[in-house]
Parts: C-alpha cells; structure tokens; sequence
C-alpha cells in the first residue's frame, strides 16, 4: 500500500515571491519528508495571489491564506509576501497558526541573501511548527525527531534546530531573531519571530526591500541613458579640457563628483517618474517613509551599476582614443597610465550628470514596478477589478435567474 499525501500550498505576491516559489516547488517535497514527517509522500503546489502582496496587516494575510487553502483543499499553506510587516515598533519575519494550518513569510524580514536558502528553511521550520506544534513539549519531540537525522544528509540544511526559524549565518549573529508563542495576545497566531532590536530590524528591512525590488532588473532601462551619456562624453574626450581637469583633481574631489554625479541621477529618476511617496490617509506614516527610503537605496544600487559601467567602457575609449605622447605634450607633470584611469572617472561623472538631465529612461514600466508604492497601486487595482467582475457576474446570474421566474 502507498504512503498517504500531504499536500503543501506556496502562496506567493506577484514579482519576486513568485520566483521563489517556482525554484521551490520541485525541492521542498524531499526536505519535507526529511524535516517533518517521512511516512507521507509530500506534494508542493504554488500560486500567485495578488491578496497576499497587498495588505500590510498579518492577519488578513493569514486570513486570505487560510481562504486558498481550503479552496484549493490542502493541508499546510504558507504565503510569500514581500511586503514589511510589523507587531507593534518591530520587524515581523514569520508567523504561525496551527489550527488554521497556515503560516507566513515576511520577505523583506530576511534581508538581503542568500535568500532561497532561508526561504527554503523558514517554510521547513512553520510547517514543522504546525505539524508538531508549538509548545515545549512539542517542540522537545521535534528536536528529537531532527537530531536523530543523519547529518550527512541534506548538508545544505542549516537548521537542526526545533525553535529556529533558520540556521545561523554571519547576518543572524548581528541581528537575531526572536521567537515567541502570543497564545493568550493573539488568538490566531500560535507562534511569531521577530526582530526586536529597532536598529537592526529596520537594516534588515530595507536591504530586504531593495533586494525584494531587484534593482538588477532595472537596469536594461537606463540602455537609452547610457548611449546618451556615452555619445557626450565620448565628444568631451578628444578636447584637452577634461584632461586637465582629470590632472588638476585630487582623489577627494574625484570621490564628491561621482557621489553627486550618482545623486544627481537618482534625485532625477524620483522626479522625473513620480516616485515619490507623498503622505495619504491609505497608509501610515512610517510604512510610507520606508517604501521612500527602499525606493532610493534600489536606485542608488541601480545607479552605482550604471556609473560603473561607463566607466568600464570609457576606460577602454581613452586608451584607444588618446595617445600617451600627446597626452605628455598638454599635462604638467609626471604623466603616466594612471592619468588614463583620473580621465575616465572623470568623463564619467560629467557625463552620468548630463544623462541624468538630458535623456529619459526605457521601459518605464520595469522601473516603476521596481518600487513599493507603484506595486501597491497595482495590486488594490487588481484586486478592485477581480470584485467588480465578481459583482458583475453575480449580478448576470441575478438577472438570469429573475428572467426564468417571469417566464
């Protein structure tokens, strides 16, 4: 006879969680087995809710989890979602309702990497707190049940532990997480983690956020930038100009023009794409200065990347456009390779500010989308839209229904 099912469900945001939830699907079912209970065949499902990715109350994220999964009729369920969530002044990471077999994952509460892996864990951990429970009790048996697991197998899993949410890396050392079980606070909530220092908790979010907006994906916008910014600085190469300028500068001064050449451009990207945050009754105050604050360190990443490749491709144009013998014959001074490096750093940071106000970037849609706010209007737009199909197809069966009456 074979093994009983156990059916697991990844609900995840659109975006980012949906990836995770993809690479997830095909290698949870045997760590499920290793790391819960080995006498079910485990099947792993996911979907995409746009739900989970728009309240920032962890209950209603519960709520509309434990909603799919009794629709979707599985066992366990656990949400991805990418938004901040908070208990009080702190950080929530993850939480857990035994009752309603479900849980959630705060993303942005794990910070930045190596995502997948405590993804991958941080589920194990919920639904072995679910399966087991989570009083000391319960969690002394699971502790039993991992310990005498051959440590040979499954190498990749850093968590041993039955009250961990995952193993300890560098980054849990400087800002651990707490566990907690609010029966008597929460009704529906049988076990949370935390962060509980503020200054710790709020790092966490925010490399969480910026790697949660994936500013890697916004940077086949600023293609149109980069050709603009190129073709100018390209032009200002073959006058002396900037090679006496580049000769003149110290390294202080190198140093503040590419910081305000880079600040100059995500000060223009905000401006220029409406980015900007502004206060509404919709959100609270300090959830509106954290998406403002992910917004500008995604584009300062963003934007770091875009300076170091001009300068990767006007470090290559100096060398093919300017001779060593004139470059002597128009500077002071010992001249030599290093010269060559000060041009383009220069060139770069001129030209960065140039293309900052003088070109518009591709693809508006990937950078708008890599930010907190515009997501969120997406989504309450999804969602507003799914309702209104909703009532009008109740509303079609309504009138059908009346129409038969009278004939």
């Amino acid at each position: 006879m074979g093994q009983a099912e156990k059916r697991l469900g990844l609900i995840t945001a659109p975006g980012y969680p949906k990836e995770l939830g993809e690479a997830l699907e095909q290698e949870l079912p045997e760590l499920l087995s290793y790391y819960v209970e080995d006498n079910y065949n485990w099947e792993v499902e996911y979907t995409v809710d746009a739900l989970t990715g728009v309240t920032e109350n962890s209950e209603d994220v519960l709520e509309a989890t434990m909603d799919r999964s009794e629709k979707e009729n599985w066992d366990f369920a656990v949400c991805l979602t990418d938004l901040p969530l908070f208990k009080g002044k702190f950080p929530i990471v993850a939480e857990a309702y035994e009752e309603g077999h479900v849980a959630l994952i705060s993303l942005p509460g794990l910070g930045s990497t190596p995502m997948i892996k405590r993804v991958r864990e941080s589920i194990l951990q919920l639904v072995n707190e679910i399966y087991y429970g989570s009083s000391e009790e319960d969690r002394e048996h699971a502790e039993q049940r991992i310990q005498s697991k051959d440590d040979d197998q499954h190498e990749e899993l850093r968590n041993k532990s039955s009250t961990r949410l995952m193993g300890k890396r560098g980054f849990e050392w400087l800002s651990p997480i707490q566990r907690e079980t609010p029966h008597e606070e929460d009704a529906n909530i049988d076990v949370r983690f935390t962060v509980k220092s503020r200054i710790s908790g709020a790092l966490r979010l925010l490399t969480g956020m910026v790697r949660a907006n994936r500013p890697w994906a916004m940077f086949p916008a600023f293609l149109k930038v980069i050709v603009f910014a190129f073709t100018t600085g390209a032009y200002a190469l073959v006058f002396p100009t900037l090679w006496n300028l580049s000769n003149n500068y110290g390294i202080w001064r190198m140093f503040m023009l590419s910081v305000v050449s880079i600040v100059a451009m995500v000060g223009w990207i905000i401006l220029a794409h409406k980015l900007w945050e502004k206060p509404n009754d919709k959100r609270a105050s300090y959830l509106r200065k954290l998406y403002n604050a992910a917004t500008v360190l995604t584009l300062f990443v963003s934007v770091s990347l875009y300076y170091l490749l001009l300068f990767f491709i006007f470090s290559l144009a100096v060398i093919a456009f300017i001779p060593m013998g004139m470059l002597k014959s128009q500077l002071t001074g010992e001249v030599g390779y290093i010269n060559y490096f000060y041009i383009a750093w220069t060139a770069t940071s001129v030209s960065t500010i140039i293309g900052a106000l003088g070109s518009a970037l591709e693809k508006e849609e990937v950078v708008l989308s890599s930010t907190y706010g515009y997501r969120q209007r997406q989504r309450y737009e999804q969602i507003k839209k799914a309702e209104e199909e909703k009532q009008e197809d109740g509303e079609t069966v309504e009138d059908t229904q009346e129409l038969k009456r009278v004939k």
